[in-house]
């Protein structure tokens, strides 16, 4: 049965990703096409389903299992909910309804491959529709880019809507080093030069060539502090541009992740790399033992060493300024990039935490304190499903590893309660045997007080 897109459901359906990007007139032909299915306690796909179609959750609330083991529980109310259940094919897990649940089945070719876009705003969502070829391409560019692929459609709408035009012709300065300037930039065509110059009589020296879809100035609006590069038109150059304050909230701080120390254990686990972007110097003086030192002046030049396919944690000094734009940069070459929240200074606050640290992360270079923390007991009472883009099979192996290892403990833990049970039995007894014995020589020691009174 179609869906009516004014309707109550067709409204939802209009918030889903990424149906939130599509034209009207197809997405009015999608609902005509729709099926919304209702089902009771029972199971929307199970592991090993090989059927290709995207699950959309409408009402209801929906448990993710493996083997028993809850990895999520998603309820359409919530953020999460937008988004496809469980898209991996074959299905990794099992989809179980709590209760009564209705969802869409939504061909994955129908989504993936949505027509080309322009942005037009409409009733609260993005809606995109075409215009003229240039401005398509950068608009389609734009919303392809990694660093606005994660933010929430109405993140994006927002951005459209309060992005402003500014041109510049060949040879103009678009910014200058060591000048104030408040604003985040997004090529929309043309090529730009950037130079920097070490100290004001110094040559300068020629570092990029940039074009569309690149953007410019985030440094400086995270670092607070003046341009650290001049930026030449080496052509007519057409760019949009944020204030610095829609560029923070609409951008930078929604796409940062922060951590612990004891969440990053967590994503160690999963193979990421612990990235130090302090100078060579303070790397020297102290560090984690399988951290990787690239120092942040380097970044942009070294940061394809990193290993893309496995996040990265960004270790810096209790400055969190500059690990923001480490990971910001990474975030813009597609890395799935962490910070750790307080920096490396953070971690050796006590002894103790030392101690966990040492035994968990193989621990810094300088001298370890002694501890009989004991490494089979460690767990980090937090919730993994809590951390974004984790890996859905490395989720299920920590959890299943969790379960053993805690199945484990259990039957350590009932051996020893087992023990003690038995030495306390014995005990028991044993001081039932000593209280008859000291009664009987209570008895003899009367009895004699008694003979000797009477003599």
């Amino acid at each position: 049965m179609a869906v009516d897109p004014t309707s109550t459901e067709g409204l939802i359906i209009r918030k889903l990703i990424p149906l939130a990007s599509l034209p009207c007139a197809p997405l009015r032909a999608l609902c005509a096409d729709m099926v919304v299915e209702e089902i009771h306690d029972d199971f929307l796909f199970k592991k090993g389903d090989t059927d290709n179609r995207l699950v959309y959750l409408l009402s209801g609330t929906v448990s993710l299992q493996a083997q028993g083991l809850i990895i999520d529980t998603i309820d359409a109310k919530n953020e999460a909910a937008r988004f496809a259940l469980a898209h991996q094919i074959p299905r990794k897990i099992d989809a179980l309804a709590k209760g009564a649940v209705r969802f869409l089945r939504l061909s994955a070719d129908v989504i993936n491959n949505p027509p080309p876009l322009v942005y037009q705003e409409d009733d609260g969502y993005i809606v995109i529709e075409e215009d003229e070829s240039d401005s398509q391409d950068w608009m389609a560019a734009l919303l392809k880019a990694p660093i606005f692929q994660n933010l929430t459609p109405a993140n994006l709408q927002k951005i459209l809507i309060n992005l402003k035009d500014i041109k510049f012709s060949k040879g103009a300065t678009i910014l200058e080093q060591g000048r104030t300037d408040d604003y985040y930039y997004l090529i929309k065509s043309g090529t730009c030069l950037l130079t920097h110059k070490p100290s004001p009589e110094a040559k300068e020296i020629k570092l990029a060539q940039i074009g569309k879809g690149n953007t410019l100035g985030e440094d400086a609006l995270i670092f607070d502090t003046p341009r650290t590069e001049t930026i030449t038109a080496l052509t007519d150059v057409a760019l949009v541009r944020l204030n610095k304050q829609q560029f923070i909230d609409l951008i930078k701080d929604p796409s940062l992740r922060f951590v612990d120390f004891f969440e990053m254990q967590q994503i160690l686990m999963t193979g990421a790399t612990m990235l130090d972007i302090r100078t060579a110097s303070e790397y020297r003086e102290r560090h984690l033992n399988s951290s990787i030192n690239i120092p942040f002046l380097s970044l942009k030049a070294r940061y394809k060493m990193l290993p893309s396919e496995n996040p990265v944690i960004i270790i810096g000094n209790d400055d969190d300024k500059t690990s923001e734009a480490a990971a910001f940069l990474l975030i813009k070459h597609r890395y799935s990039a962490f910070v750790l929240r307080g920096g490396i200074n953070d971690i050796s606050v006590a002894a103790e935490n030392e101690a966990i640290f040492f035994n968990q992360v193989s621990g810094f270079s300088t001298p370890q304190h002694d501890s009989d923390w004991k490494d089979d007991i460690v767990y980090a009472g937090i919730d993994w499903l809590t951390l974004p883009n984790t890996d859905l099979d490395a989720r299920i192996a920590f959890l299943e590893s969790e379960n053993e290892r805690l199945r484990k403990a259990h039957a350590e833990l009932y051996q020893q309660y087992t023990q003690l049970k038995m030495d306390k039995d014995t005990a028991e007894k044993q001081c039932r045997i000593l209280s008859k014995q000291v009664e009987k020589l209570t008895q003899v020691l009367n009895k004699f007080k008694v003979t000797q009174t009477k003599r």
